[in-house]
């Protein structure tokens, strides 16, 4: 069994203006788990599968992603999940809530997928620290990052899928929305 993810994973330029704060929160606070992915916004939560299931995922997301339209998502200033979570706000966004509807639901159909529908509402951001930032640097490392301005915005054209190699998360799979 493999440990899997999908996420809409940001474009490069997005992933390297990311990548500054997640470096600053590892040098000031220790904090690696984070720097593991490449910026994205989880649509399902890491799962354990059978890696011979990549055979039934990949088309499946391909049947589902070729029927998508392409949209855009704002990123807008910073956020927290207290006591460990520190990320970037994504606006809300009623085709990113659509899509992630019409995803659970596409992909709990298939009895094959190990795909448990998770009932934690959906609340879409790029992490910047999480499980690693202790509870006693939560409050410094939010004061800082609470200051600082930035705002995003990128074209959602694909989905992907993440698989953990010990140590990162690598895209091992992505599937492209409809052309428009």
């Amino acid at each position: 069994m493999e440990m899997y993810f999908t996420a809409l994973v940001a474009p490069e330029q997005i992933n390297k203006e990311v990548l500054k704060w997640k470096l600053l929160m590892q040098e000031k606070y220790g904090c690696t788990v984070a720097l593991k992915s490449p910026a994205h916004i989880t649509l399902i939560p890491p799962f354990w599968m059978k890696p011979l299931l990549e055979n039934e995922m990949f088309p499946l997301l391909n049947a589902f992603s070729s029927y998508q339209n392409q949209f855009t998502v704002q990123l807008n200033g910073f956020s927290h999940f207290k006591p460990r979570t520190l990320f970037i706000n994504v606006n809300e966004n009623q085709n990113l809530n659509n899509l992630y509807r019409e995803f659970y639901g596409f992909l709990t159909l298939n009895e094959k997928l190990p795909i448990i529908k998770d009932d934690h509402p959906f609340h879409p951001h790029v992490t910047i620290a999480t499980r690693d930032l202790g509870k006693k640097s939560f409050s410094e490392a939010w004061e800082e990052l609470s200051k600082i301005e930035y705002s995003a915005v990128w074209v959602v054209k694909s989905i992907s899928v993440l698989k953990l190699n010990k140590k990162n998360w690598d895209v091992v799979f992505t599937s492209q929305f409809k052309l428009i």
